[in-house]
């Protein structure tokens, strides 16, 4: 997965917006004002970190060298994913897609409700 095609598939998510908070340099993906993709997409290898389930998150990083415990996160509930092309793609979209589903359902439910209908 190159950075165009990370970018393009966080923002192809419902109500995905991109962010800057930390610098021009780390790009922030969010849905209802929370994140649930950060990646230094100029970055050399290309990584990005994702939120998941604490249990799911240990069971990667066991099963997979390219998972690790989040960069700067709580390693309990993220994953830092290295895109070398060892994980493929379709496996990167799923976690992303789960990452976001996390930070959706821990949304107001109002908030969820909008979502719903864009």
């Amino acid at each position: 997965m190159t950075p165009d095609e990370l970018r393009t598939y966080c923002l192809g998510l419902n109500g995905a917006g991109e962010e800057w908070p930390f610098g021009p340099e780390v790009s922030t993906f969010k849905v209802g004002g929370k994140i649930f993709a950060i990646s230094a997409l100029d970055g050399s290898p290309l990584t990005v970190s994702l939120k998941c389930e604490p249990e799911l998150a240990v069971q990667l990083r066991n099963a997979h060298p390219a998972v690790t415990p989040g960069y700067h996160l709580n390693k309990r509930h993220w994953n830092t994913v290295t895109l070398d092309g060892t994980l493929p793609d379709r496996m990167v979209r799923e976690l992303i897609e789960d990452s976001y589903d996390l930070v959706v359902a821990g949304l107001p439910r109002r908030e969820r409700l909008l979502l719903d209908r864009a």
